[in-house]
């Protein structure tokens, strides 16, 4: 049995100065409730390992406009022109990272490897300050992997075992991101008081620490 907390206790989770991964894409899949509740808390000096920054006025956006993130590592923040305002003034750090990339990177992390290697990026700045290896004539950037100390994620459906249906496009980020944190905390929908068919389970509540409703 997983530990069934309110979305107000979900948001005391989170600390200062850690790193954090979000689920969703833009507004999609986000644990928009949780985000809320880091605002209130006046939890900052974050690094947000996600998607994107969103838009201004939404769940990852909001942590962006109110200035609760000191690293973005993102593969796109062209939707809030708060970040990029940010990032030109010098205010936040900013890693952009081309998403098959920060997927690969995360789900790396997830699977106890030691990084990953893509073409993506060999011949552009991305390459700077990496390592470049050659391998039958092709060259391949090396990629570390990339996890945290808290993911918080979304889920349509959970039971209380911590078993996990996401419909749709939810899925996202929210699958490879339960693989890869110290601490994973759901914001679901809908909590099941039967265990979910076997046949609906999108994440094991193997990789859940926390269910908030």
């Amino acid at each position: 049995m997983k530990k069934i907390l309110t979305i107000s206790e979900a948001g005391k989770l989170i600390k200062s100065d850690s790193s954090v991964m979000i689920g969703g894409f833009l507004r999609c899949g986000s644990p928009a409730r949780i985000v809320d509740e880091i605002l209130k808390n006046d939890i900052g000096n974050l690094t947000l390992i996600a998607n994107d920054t969103c838009i201004p006025e939404a769940d990852r956006g909001k942590l962006i406009v109110n200035k609760r993130i000191k690293k973005a590592i993102v593969a796109h923040i062209g939707t809030n022109p708060e970040t990029g305002r940010q990032m030109d003034a010098g205010e936040i750090e900013v890693e952009l990272v081309p998403m098959g990339t920060l997927v690969e990177r995360i789900r790396a992390a997830g699977a106890g490897l030691g990084g990953v290697l893509t073409p993506t990026g060999v011949g552009t700045i991305v390459e700077n300050g990496k390592t470049i290896m050659e391998i039958e004539g092709k060259k391949y950037l090396f990629e570390k992997p990339l996890k945290a100390d808290y993911a918080i994620i979304y889920a349509t459906k959970a039971d209380k075992y911590g078993n996990l249906f996401l419909q749709g496009t939810t899925r996202n980020f929210n699958t490879v991101m339960a693989t890869a944190a110290d601490v994973v905390i759901v914001e679901a929908d809908e909590l099941s008081e039967e265990p979910l068919n076997p046949d609906e389970i999108t994440i094991p509540g193997v990789f859940v620490d926390y269910i908030a409703i």
